[in-house]
């Protein structure tokens, strides 16, 4: 079993790994978390869409909106990109159109896997253990913000590795994306929340009032489940 990162979608092009593996999307603030946090409120499913254009037709479809744009919601939708606000919600059985800035574009970059899972610390244990079991290759895909690096979705990355080592003695470390983001987690993990304080898009974040979503994201296994991509859908 080989595992990589990609430190952006702009880098998933360049991965080495390419048959018969499973990409995990991560956007720890907010998208995959919210996904994670939406599917424990209940929600049914989640149709992940790069681009806000036609989005309210779904509306007709039976969806529900969700949307988000530079971390704020966006227009008319329901919900925006926020895991406390699901989580404060009864979404049975209820199905998402869902369009954030970097996290859904992540998701669908990493379609042409064998598998497209979410990532996140909330379902951090979860997603491991079917990582394991299944055995597959793994490349994590980290969203970033824009294209760029960032340093919260890298950590989760790390985490991930750290999880499977212990799982799986063999596993690979495949590319020095993946050897930095192992060794970020091992200075951060003490507390990564206040290691992240630092970070831009904390930053942006808590000028928008969103300080419970960023502290809530950094706590581990607080959704357990593994949203999987199946003909373009996130379902468990």
């Amino acid at each position: 079993m080989k595992i990589e990162v990609s430190l952006s979608p702009a880098l998933y092009t360049y991965r080495t790994i390419r048959e018969h593996h499973t990409t995990v999307a991560i956007d720890l603030l907010r998208a995959t978390t919210a996904v994670c946090a939406a599917f424990q409120a209940g929600c049914s499913s989640v149709l992940p869409l790069d681009t806000l254009e036609g989005i309210s037709k779904y509306r007709e479809m039976g969806f529900k909106i969700a949307a988000e744009r530079g971390g704020s919601k966006v227009g008319d939708a329901e919900y925006g990109n926020s895991p406390t606000e699901y989580l404060r919600n009864d979404l049975s059985g209820v199905k998402l159109a869902y369009s954030t800035t970097n996290g859904t574009v992540s998701i669908l970059r990493g379609a042409d896997a064998d598998l497209t899972l979410v990532g996140s610390f909330a379902n951090l244990s979860a997603l491991c253990e079917h990582l394991f079991a299944d055995g597959r290759d793994v490349v994590l895909l980290c969203s970033g913000w824009q294209q760029d690096f960032c340093i919260e979705d890298t950590l989760v990355a790390g985490a991930i590795i750290e999880k499977l080592l212990t799982l799986n003695t063999q596993l690979t470390i495949h590319n020095d994306a993946a050897n930095m983001a192992l060794a970020l987690w091992q200075v951060a993990k003490a507390a990564p929340y206040e290691y992240c304080q630092r970070c831009t898009h904390v930053h942006r974040l808590y000028g928008l009032g969103a300080a419970e979503d960023v502290r809530f994201a950094f706590r581990q296994d607080t959704c357990p489940c593994v949203p999987i991509l199946k003909n373009g859908i996130l379902t468990l």
